[in-house]
């Protein structure tokens, strides 16, 4: 009989792989935002600061100090001379660790948990590079920039996941008139979603909700004899004709995000769905348009 392993040696393992695994996270996400943003550098646009970002043609209401007379003296118009936008932005992460992100229908598949870190820390290195602070919601890292801020976000995601069935929104620690990002499944109680955003949404904060599904969860694909268990264990439920509820799961699927649009055009939000079939750098890509990035 093999005695069982003593609880630090357990907690050792478990810490070993976590920290095996934080480069390849840090890495793929990396990879990620250069493969979508190549050369991106900011989300650019006129405003406060020192650097100089672009001339252009002079605009009822613009003063005639603002002229630039060197640069109008080469043609026939008036041109102003523009600055960059410097003042930096706060942008707050929250992503679900519950244990129904744990979930993945296939081994070509990753987990909804993955590819939900993958795309929180690839947005922060997108917003970092354009001189934006990120952090984490619930007081756990306070916005920050810099590759040191980078790091620490991915040894946070890359921990252990929460033991309940489904997570709740954190939304403590939204500094007034910021930005968020959320992802989750959204797959439990949509009451504390809902809450969260309208808190947020009290303190002048927008931002952009991201429902991470897998496609099975989307397609519903079973038939026959199946047993429905919640990755936690608490919940199960068996039916002998599974394809029986396919019409009436979708129903109720459509309801859910029909009713997560209302919560965020209420608030102010913006939501996506995503599957874990599809190509992160779509996702990516949005969410950067939906968090100034376009402009």
């Amino acid at each position: 009989m093999t005695a069982p392993a003593a609880p630090s040696a357990t907690l050792r393992a478990r810490s070993e792989a976590e920290a095996a695994r934080l480069p390849a996270l840090l890495a793929r996400a990396q990879h990620l935002a250069g493969a979508v943003l190549p050369g991106q550098h900011g989300r650019r646009r006129a405003g406060q600061g020192d650097d100089f970002w672009q001339y252009r043609p002079v605009q009822q209401g613009d003063q005639r100090r603002q002229i630039d007379w060197r640069r109008s003296a080469r043609s026939d118009a008036e041109f102003v001379r523009e600055r960059e936008w410097q003042i930096a932005q706060t942008v707050m992460l929250w992503v679900d660790s519950s244990a129904s992100m744990q979930f993945s229908s296939g081994a070509h598949l990753p987990e909804k948990a993955d590819r939900a870190q993958l795309l929180a820390l690839a947005a922060a290195i997108l917003l970092d590079r354009g001189g934006e602070r990120v952090g984490l919601t619930g007081h756990t890292l306070p916005p920050r920039r810099g590759a040191a801020q980078i790091a620490r976000l991915a040894r946070a995601l890359a921990g252990t996941g929460e033991p309940t069935d489904y997570g709740v929104p954190d939304a403590r620690g939204l500094p007034s008139q910021s930005h968020a990002v959320f992802l989750s499944d959204f797959l439990g109680d949509l009451v504390p979603v809902s809450d969260a955003l309208t808190f947020a949404a009290d303190r002048g904060v927008r931002g952009a909700l991201v429902q991470v599904l897998d496609p099975a969860e989307e397609a519903f694909p079973y038939r026959g004899r199946a047993i429905f268990e919640s990755i936690g264990g608490t919940l199960s439920h068996e039916t002998r004709k599974a394809d029986d509820l396919r019409s009436r799961y979708l129903a109720r699927l459509a309801e859910r995000k029909a009713e997560l649009r209302q919560i965020c055009g209420v608030t102010g939000w913006q939501y996506l769905c995503h599957h874990t079939d599809a190509s992160p750098q779509v996702a990516l890509l949005w969410l950067h348009a939906a968090l100034g990035g376009g402009r």
